[in-house]
């Protein structure tokens, strides 16, 4: 174990700020691009199979570029990563509307996912760090605010996919306006920089076993997660009968669910700390699991969705704000527990399918139940949350001057 003495930082209302910010951007990156793939879809006329193809590749380039953002975090220092890495986030969201066939289409999003996977790591590395120094919970409101900043850009989103505004104009514009928000945003971060005598870590690092176990929880809650967002609509107007209108606004219900959420769970986590939070989460999740498999009606299976997206709101901040206290590169480590997280969303919609076709939509959300259930006995895992652990990572030196700049290489 080792103790780590963390230098307060020089104003932590405006770091604070700053990182709150950059991921409610890098959020707006996100929700805009999920609006506008219809119009993707037709332009290049593809078929559902297709599309699926073509969506699988930002996770994939996501999972392998991550453990890269180790290097460049220790290399450049956190301030410089995060803005050449959000940069390049932005930069990425005017590309999937110009891909000019699938082969294209499957490059790009390739790209766009290893850029939206690097800039996730070092920001929650950023996150976890002004954390520590502030001694107190933020991971939870800093996700609410990726969150909050997904659903005002889907809105955008939206509005514009129904004045039926080329996506290609769309999204470059967009991509603009963002980029142009990232700046001076990035320029509030501290400048965390890894100690001089500390080991470059290598280009493409393995994340730590260390960070394994945590991932894993944040696995269970990532699957509950991905598994309620695409299949809340089906689930409600196949097995409960509902609408085609209340289904469709099943997405954005548990989306403002988990959003809302988030926000307010530093508090929660300040008075009961990272493992009993992530208990009561996981039990709350499990009953919300419970009335949504019992389900026949609306009525029931709406707020079983609502108790899931409550319950697992805080773990992946969590499971975050842990991997940041292991060892010397916590960015490494966030990578790791990042990369088997995502994973989870990535198979949790396929898994469910398969599940159904096999049996039924309720036992597959049975698996999710079981799934949740497991929060609750795992929670331990992510005690190094805590936001004064002694279990914690080699300090961080602040502001210390660089020529070097990701944002120019």
């Amino acid at each position: 174990m080792t103790v780590t003495i963390h230098e307060p930082l020089a104003e932590p209302r405006r770091s604070r700020l700053g990182i709150a910010l950059v991921f409610g951007v890098h959020g707006a990156v996100g929700g805009t691009f999920v609006t506008r793939i219809p119009w993707i879809q037709d332009r290049l006329d593809l078929s559902p199979g297709q599309l699926g193809l073509a969506l699988v590749m930002p996770a994939i380039g996501s999972s392998l570029a991550m453990p890269l953002a180790g290097r460049l975090v220790h290399r450049y220092g956190g301030r410089a990563a995060v803005r050449g890495l959000i940069s390049l986030w932005c930069l990425a969201l005017a590309l999937p509307a110009l891909a000019p066939s699938l082969p294209a289409l499957c490059a790009v999003l390739l790209v766009y996912g290893a850029t939206a996977g690097t800039a996730d790591v070092a920001m929650n590395a950023q996150g976890v760090e002004i954390e520590q120094r502030l001694g107190r919970s933020i991971m939870s409101g800093l996700h609410g605010m990726w969150s909050a900043g997904g659903l005002l850009a889907s809105g955008f989103g939206i509005l514009a996919a129904h004045l039926d505004l080329d996506a290609r104009l769309q999204l470059a514009v967009t991509a603009a306006v963002l980029l142009a928000v990232a700046q001076p945003v990035c320029r509030a971060l501290p400048d965390l920089r890894a100690p001089e005598a500390g080991e470059e870590p290598p280009r493409f690092a393995l994340p730590p076993r260390s960070s394994l176990v945590i991932g894993l929880v944040g696995f269970c809650a990532v699957f509950a997660e991905g598994a309620s967002m695409d299949w809340s609509g089906v689930y409600l107007k196949d097995v409960t009968g509902a609408s085609a209108t209340l289904a469709a606004a099943s997405y954005t219900a548990f989306s403002l669910t988990m959003a809302v959420s988030r926000l307010a769970g530093d508090a929660a986590i300040r008075s009961l700390g990272a493992v009993r939070a992530t208990r009561l989460g996981g039990a709350v999740a499990t009953l919300g699991g419970v009335l949504v498999v019992a389900a026949d009606h609306p009525a029931l299976a709406i707020p079983g969705f609502a108790l899931i997206g409550v319950g697992i709101a805080v773990i992946v901040p969590l499971a975050f704000a842990a991997a940041g206290r292991i060892g010397s590169n916590p960015s490494q480590a966030i990578a790791g527990v990042a990369t088997v997280t995502y994973t989870s969303g990535l198979i949790a919609p396929a898994v469910i399918g398969a599940l159904a076709q096999a049996t039924s939509l309720s036992v597959s959300f049975g698996l999710v139940t079981l799934l949740a259930f497991a929060l609750p006995l795992s929670a331990g895992a992510l005690r190094r949350a805590e936001p004064n652990s002694n279990e914690s990572v080699t300090t961080m030196s602040p502001e210390k001057p660089s020529g070097k700049d990701l944002s120019t290489i």
